[in-house]
């Protein structure tokens, strides 16, 4: 299995704070991925501090 998390960080890569948001999105997904059983097909979309949805998670085979 292969676990994928996608991220569009835009033209300003998040308006020149590209490693708080990235870390930020990496707690808070490492923190919720406990509440997934994590097999094939599981993914939710992935939001920024602003809640606009910057990307995908996903399992796959």
């Amino acid at each position: 299995m292969k676990f994928l998390l996608e991220v569009d960080m835009g033209e300003d890569a998040f308006e020149g704070k590209a490693a708080e948001e990235l870390g930020r999105i990496l707690r808070y997904w490492g923190g919720n991925l406990g509440h997934y059983a994590l097999t094939p097909g599981d993914g939710e979309s992935v939001h920024d501090s602003a809640y606009r949805k910057v990307g995908r998670w996903t399992v796959t085979q």
